[in-house]
């Protein structure tokens, strides 16, 4: 295990800026899950770590020692791609063994080091199978198995639960979970996935356009989000947000109206100063958030429903057009057109400014 440290790192591509000033450290023991949309920078960064991108400037330092010119086979990772990349001819043992045998390691201690990953894996019985004799999932325990016996400092996995289908990433996810509380290993984990990201980190990092938003736990993030960015990032569904303005204060709480809303004034707790009258502010409500009230309360109209057996998301449109998800668990007494009326709780509801940024 190794702390990993990110100091003002930044890569350039010609004029392109495309990682911009990142801070950030990695405890011994921590998994770490980069996340962001497709663009953001979250697998360059990666790569970065792993040696195979150049450091414009900054410095990245693994287990105390500066590694921007180190070779990536002497920093002590080991990579996990998002393809398994395996050798065809080669069964799962020779699979495994390889970058082992290639670097000159004696023969009874690359057999000890398989026959330990086979263990933890569970691939004792596919050892002498080859890649084409395996499912999707088997294949990505292979890969994965292929890192473990190099024993490094930091494992780094790009994506790897990416081409399985639905039930097979539920299943990884949780073979990757107990593998890290069994190695106790530092890992640093890109995906596209926030669901992965909530159900595996300890703690996450939001990137957007090379500029780390937020670091924290899972929970403390969808909690407390820094900003709109990352409130309507992490959450599947998404955090509802209603355009509207603050229309007067009282102590520590703002007096908001909303679209939609008909004009009910709504009061919002705040932790900070109250924006002036007139402010135009952006509320986000979670769908699990959402009460069943009265006739003044929020009219949806809803569209379409996902049930998911104990639960159901039902998506709607408020009387001002926004686009409305709710949870509920009388998903069987609605049908489409419904007219659904709704309140929420505004001690659970965030405030930000037009700019984004977190007002409460």
């Amino acid at each position: 295990m190794a702390d990993v440290t990110l100091k003002d790192i930044r890569k350039t591509f010609g004029v392109l800026d495309v990682i911009k000033g990142v801070d950030l450290d990695i405890k011994s023991g921590e998994f770490v899950v980069f996340v962001g949309p497709s663009g953001c920078g979250k697998s360059t960064l990666l790569r970065m770590i792993a040696g195979l991108e150049d450091i414009t400037s900054g410095t990245l330092e693994i287990g105390g020692q500066v590694m921007n010119d180190v070779d990536p086979s002497k920093r002590g990772i080991a990579m996990v791609f998002q393809s398994y990349a395996l050798y065809p001819h080669m069964t799962v043992r020779e699979n495994m063994g390889f970058a082992l045998r290639f670097a000159g390691q004696d023969k009874a201690e690359i057999a000890r080091r398989v026959d330990a990953a086979a263990k933890i894996l569970e691939l004792g019985p596919l050892m002498d199978r080859k890649p084409k004799a395996l499912s999707g999932g088997q294949r990505q325990r292979v890969a994965i198995g292929r890192a473990i016996v190099r024993e490094p400092d930091v494992f780094l996995f790009d994506e790897p639960l990416s081409n399985l289908d639905a039930e097979l990433r539920v299943h990884m996810r949780v073979e990757i979970a107990r593998l890290h509380k069994e190695l106790n290993a530092t890992i640093v984990y890109v995906t596209h996935d926030q669901v992965e990201a909530m159900t595996l980190a300890d703690k996450i990092v939001v990137l957007r356009a090379g500029i780390v938003e937020q670091v924290g736990a899972p929970l403390d993030l969808y909690d407390d989000p820094a900003n709109l960015f990352v409130a309507g990032f992490i959450g599947s569904p998404r955090m509802n947000v209603f355009a509207g303005r603050v229309i007067g204060a009282s102590g520590t709480t703002a007096l908001v109206t909303l679209d939609g809303f008909a004009d009910k004034e709504i009061a919002v707790p705040l932790q900070g100063p109250v924006p002036s009258a007139g402010t135009p502010i952006r509320l986000g409500i979670r769908p699990e958030h959402f009460t069943d009230a009265g006739e003044d309360s929020l009219s949806i109209t809803i569209d379409m429903f996902e049930h998911l057996g104990g639960e159901t998301f039902a998506y709607g449109r408020s009387t001002s057009g926004e686009t409305i998800v709710v949870t509920t668990r009388n998903g069987r007494s609605l049908s489409a057109g419904h007219v659904l009326k709704a309140g929420f709780d505004p001690t659970r509801a965030l405030l930000f400014a037009e700019d984004g940024k977190r007002i409460r």
